[in-house]
């Protein structure tokens, strides 16, 4: 069972380290290179983006989110207290990320997507990618945590 309880935790790990790694190059550097566009070619570029970030990005997602509960369960099924609590906060925060996706960052995705397949220019281009942008640093906070749990099961396992 240990090896079945590891596996999952690098499962999980590294699954949560692909979306962690896309929120923070967001983050770090596609917001501040949108600023520096105009309207057509934001709506363009981030409604590409998110076409096919949001077909793609769903197995690494579900992949972490679930490895992540089943590493939280073994190890509590294990008598594993460390591992399993740290994997249950892994496991809140990317909830959480993901209740915050689902609720701010989908209709954005949508709208611009829509728009990009359209060949037109997005109503508010500037205000949507504003809603994206406020809360992409808490969705790149909560991933940091539910890594570093993540790790903290590695490490205790």
């Amino acid at each position: 069972m240990e090896v079945l309880l590891q596996t999952l935790a690098v499962i999980a790990t590294m699954a949560n380290a692909v979306v962690y790694g896309t929120d923070v190059f967001g983050a770090l550097v596609q917001r501040p290179a949108l600023a520096h566009v105009d309207d057509a070619t934001l709506t363009s570029v981030m409604g590409q983006t998110h076409r096919f970030g949001d077909a793609r990005m769903v197995v690494p997602g579900v992949t972490g989110l679930v490895s992540t509960v089943a590493t939280a369960g073994l190890a509590g099924f294990e008598g594993k207290p460390v591992p399993s609590i740290a994997a249950g906060v892994s496991a809140l925060a990317l909830v959480v990320w993901l209740t915050i996706y689902n609720k701010v960052s989908v209709p954005v995705n949508k709208a611009l997507t829509s728009a990009a397949l359209e060949c037109k220019v997005a109503p508010d281009a500037r205000g949507l990618q504003r809603t994206w942008d406020s809360v992409i640093n808490v969705r790149v906070l909560l991933q940091a945590v539910a890594l570093g749990a993540m790790c903290v099961v590695l490490s205790t396992t």
